[in-house]
């Protein structure tokens, strides 16, 4: 190793060089002092903005009401100030500013509850190229509010909804029932805001299988249901009293059913695509009736007409008039009154 020696100038004495570290040293802790002066002159400043901001109340009770007694008006003011804390403390976590504030004026750190149960995410350690993810439980039992407004509250399994739940809808309605995968399924009860009420059973979200309908204009459809239409043998109630028994496809009346209108009359016979259409009897109310064919809701083929009195005619109607007489009894012509009633069918229909 190489040794380097130095030596001392002529000019740089020892007397000089005590001078030297003397002046440094109190130059240093003059410095010192004027900044830990000027920390507690600062943290002075931030206490007396917040005692001139706790004073306020007391101020204020002491100049507006002169007339009461000092004791009543430092009750009131101490009343308020704490009134006024305790809303700050509870703004803390909306507010970051006075959280600032109040940390800066207090040595005691001020957390919120949010805070306090946040945990911190552990630290995985694995061996290989792919590291092991964290398993959340997914399964159970809890409320799920979502960012639209809606609200679940119920059973989950692998993060959906599954089992037993009730979802709210957000301004819209609500569902109670079973859940399979996120879906209605099985049994359940959905209402609707403006009224309207479902109660039995889904599959797939959908409406499948027996349930009851009220609409909220007071119709009614009792019976089958298939992928959320009416499909099957139902029971359709209206509101003005008119009902319909018998089968459905797709929502419509299509097969064969009887319907009782408002007015009386009543049908029994075929329907297709929600009208009248193949074989059916047609009883009025006044006593007249016709047993033949339909087609599209008017009487078209062969068909007889009878009266109330007895009166028979029977042939080939054209879009629900009598056309050609096919077979008719002598002692029964032809009436001009089975027109007019034929008529007065086609406006009723």
């Amino acid at each position: 190793p190489t040794l380097y020696r130095f030596t001392t100038p002529r000019h740089f004495n020892s007397q000089n060089t005590t001078s030297f570290f003397s002046f440094s040293v109190a130059a240093k802790s003059i410095v010192y002092r004027i900044l830990r002066r000027f920390k507690n002159l600062r943290r002075l400043r931030v206490h007396l903005r917040l005692i001139l901001l706790l004073s306020l109340p007391f101020f204020y009770f002491l100049v507006s009401h002169p007339s009461h007694s000092f004791l009543l008006d430092f009750l009131s003011a101490f009343a308020f100030s704490a009134a006024l804390l305790f809303s700050l403390n509870l703004a803390l976590p909306r507010l970051p500013s006075i959280r600032l504030f109040l940390s800066r004026s207090f040595p005691i750190k001020l957390k919120s509850s949010s805070s306090l149960s946040r945990s911190h995410f552990p630290v995985l350690w694995s061996v290989g190229s792919r590291p092991k993810s964290e398993k959340r439980a997914n399964s159970g039992c809890w409320v799920q509010v979502y960012s639209n407004g809606d609200i679940y509250e119920g059973e989950f399994h692998k993060g959906k909804c599954s089992g037993s739940g009730v979802y709210y809808y957000y301004m819209s309605g609500r569902y109670e029932g079973d859940w399979v995968d996120g879906k209605y399924d099985g049994y359940g009860v959905e209402t609707w805001a403006r009224g309207s009420r479902y109660r039995g059973q889904y599959r797939q979200g959908l409406r499948h299988g027996f349930g009851v309908y009220r609409f909220y204009t007071g119709d009614v459809y009792a019976g089958e249901w298939l992928n959320g239409q009416s499909h099957g043998c139902g029971i359709h109630t209206c509101e003005d009293g008119s009902r319909y028994v018998g089968e459905f496809k797709w929502g419509v009346k299509h097969g064969l059913g009887h319907y009782h209108f408002r007015n009386g009359d009543t049908y029994a016979g075929e329907y297709f695509a929600d009208k009248m259409h193949g074989f059916g009897v047609y009883c009025f109310a006044n006593g007249h009736r016709y047993e033949g064919a339909w087609h599209e809701g008017r009487r078209q083929g062969l068909g007889m007409y009878t009266f109330r009195n007895g009166e028979t005619q029977s042939g080939h109607w054209q879009n629900g008039i009598l056309d050609v007489p096919s077979t008719q009894s002598t002692s029964y012509p032809v009436s001009p009154v089975a027109v007019y009633h034929s008529k007065v069918l086609n406006v009723v229909q």
